[in-house]
């Protein structure tokens, strides 16, 4: 994540300079100011932290000051600070688009957790509105969305590997964007050529050879003109072999030939071609294990793997999963003319849970159904579905029931209402609190209050 940022905005000097040590404790960068007029000029657009600001202030008020943050940026969190007991300043806040409030006195845990809660949200929106911005101005150039570790290692080795003439091997399981980084060390390697893909799997073994190195006229029945082959029309740029562990042994054989001497010589003919193109190839399985077995040459795999790159599995970055979604839910609404739809935080917290077996493009395809309005919950790992109290085979036969006593959608708001009303009985009514227990920001537990009819018990 980037540098954490905070505007500090409180009048009273002792307790500025106790919250500003306290941030700086919790790693953050401060900017103290003792009121909203000084605090203005350093905000903009494009901030990258959070706002931090006593509700009762000299001059403007931290709710003006508020006003102005979401006039000027709606997703730049403000978190207010509001005397003990100053409900109606708190409820007023979070109506105006606070991100979260804090009432005074407060833990120095508390805030320091807040205010991470709000910084990692805003280093979120701020990263997809790059990815947006850089969609913009280069549509044709895919997406390694992420900020997990496992990502960033992947996206320095394209930066470091890129403009290197060495051949590649991706090594990943099927949807985790192996062909999206062979585009990527294409367009970062400068090389002016075409990118040209082949999937080894999906050609024919009586048509691979002409595909892959050409033909003459005449060369078998039918060849009634040159044809030339993809690593030729690849010359000066990058040859794509997506699971190369299905090419023919023959050509195996013909291929590390061409790869050694970078020259080669099409299917009838005699010339030989000089070739000047990167090879990245691809493959969801272990060569070395295929090649023990005698079904890859172990001197291709030595050949083609100067320089190897594992892709990790979608589940084994869960952190990723919501800038992933966020990314391809505003892509889907912009192609299907669909309203962004929104989610829970609980439902984020199932998806990042889920197995995701095709990765990243079972994700994207179930971001694509969530716009659509026909999205199914994906499969679970067998702890989120006894979490939810069913079986995986009971949550896969579940639609197909036939309907008995109250629907679904009931059930699941009288069990969330139950959760709440003995959330608040165990704090004796204490809203904030409550919210804390239930992990959910006080606006949506103010709306629940409301949406159930649901009393604190407190004036």
């Amino acid at each position: 994540m980037s540098a954490m940022q905070a505007i500090l905005v409180e009048d009273e000097d002792a307790l500025r300079l106790a919250t500003s040590q306290t941030l700086e404790l919790g790693g953050f960068t401060v900017q103290a100011c003792a009121s909203a007029e000084q605090a203005l000029p350093l905000l903009r657009a494009d901030y990258g932290g959070v706002v931090v600001t006593d509700v009762r202030l000299p001059g403007r008020s931290g709710l003006e000051l508020l006003e102005q943050v979401v006039a000027l940026d709606a997703e730049l969190p403000v978190i207010v600070v509001t005397g003990h007991g100053d409900v109606s300043m708190a409820v007023a806040a979070m109506r105006s688009g606070a991100y979260d409030f804090i009432e005074k006195p407060f833990a120095a845990e508390r805030l320091q957790e807040t205010v991470r809660r709000a910084q990692e949200r805003r280093a979120l929106v701020l990263e997809n509105r790059a990815l947006r911005a850089q969609r913009a101005l280069h549509p044709d150039l895919p997406d390694l969305v992420g900020r997990s570790d496992a990502i960033e290692r992947v996206k320095v080795m394209i930066r470091n590997v890129a403009p290197a003439a060495v051949d590649v091997l991706i090594h990943g399981q099927t949807g985790t964007g192996k062909e999206v980084v062979a585009r990527l060390l294409h367009a970062a390697s400068g090389r002016k050529g075409q990118f040209v893909a082949i999937n080894c799997g999906a050609l024919p073994e009586s048509v691979f050879e002409s595909e892959i190195f050409g033909h003459e006229a005449g060369a078998f029945t039918g060849a009634q003109k040159r044809r030339i082959g993809k690593l030729e029309y690849a010359n000066g740029g990058t040859v794509f072999l997506d699971e190369i562990e299905s090419m023919p042994m023959a050509l195996q054989v013909k291929l590390l030939r061409v790869l050694q001497e970078r020259r080669l010589e099409r299917l009838g003919g005699n010339d030989s071609i000089a070739l000047d193109c990167r090879v990245v190839a691809a493959t969801k399985t272990d060569l070395l294990q295929l090649a023990a077995q005698g079904l890859f040459r172990e001197d291709l795999y030595y050949r083609i793997g100067v320089v190897s790159l594992e892709l990790p599995r979608l589940r084994d970055r869960p952190d990723d999963i919501p800038l992933l979604l966020a990314h391809f839910v505003q892509d889907a609404a912009a192609r299907f003319q669909r309203p962004v739809p929104a989610w829970s935080a609980q439902q984020m917290a199932q998806w990042q849970a889920a197995e995701w077996p095709g990765n990243v493009r079972e994700l994207r395809n179930f971001a694509e159904r969530l716009v659509l309005g026909v999205a199914q919950m994906p499969a679970a790992t067998a702890a989120t579905g006894a979490a939810a109290g069913m079986a995986p085979a009971d949550a896969a036969n579940a639609p197909h029931a036939e309907p008995s006593g109250p629907s679904l959608p009931q059930q699941v708001d009288q069990f969330e209402r139950e959760l709440i009303v003995r959330a608040l009985e165990a704090v004796d009514g204490n809203v904030a609190l409550a919210a804390d227990h239930l992990a959910v920001p006080r606006k949506t537990l103010y709306d629940k209050l409301k949406k159930y009819q649901i009393g604190t018990g407190r004036k």
